[in-house]
């Protein structure tokens, strides 16, 4: 099985990591945070504006390796408050078209630069 690493230009990447790795028919997005690519900065404060920009830079990965929502198959969702629960369901919900992946949430004590939240997906395109 060939591997191939997936950096879309300006993917912001803080660590030695890729932002996605191809495998065969899946891609594993790692854990993104509501990082803007264009400056770095993180989206602060309002966990729905987070949601939806760690929402962005998924779709930015899954676009670079000519994949889609349709293809995600599981997600993690790591959130410092679970109070946010239902704010981040309701903006998580709108990236999907019809059936949803699997998925697991957990609470954490902390997330990389004080994000309160980061998502991570598993997604599959049939050779």
């Amino acid at each position: 099985m060939k591997k191939q690493v997936i950096t879309p230009p300006g993917a912001p990447v803080i660590g030695p990591y890729s932002p996605a790795v191809a495998a065969g028919p899946f891609l594993f997005v790692s854990g993104q945070i509501p990082l803007r690519a264009a400056t770095g900065e993180l989206v602060a404060g309002d966990i729905r504006a987070a949601t939806a920009q760690v929402m962005e830079n998924i779709a930015t990965i899954l676009a670079a390796a000519d994949f889609s929502w349709t293809d995600v198959v599981k997600t993690t969702i790591y959130l410092a408050d679970l109070a946010d629960f239902s704010t981040v369901n309701e903006v998580y919900g709108g990236y999907f078209p019809g059936d949803y992946p699997a998925r697991v949430t957990v609470q954490v004590a902390a997330l990389p630069r004080g994000a309160r939240i980061e998502i991570d997906a598993v997604a599959y395109k049939a050779p």
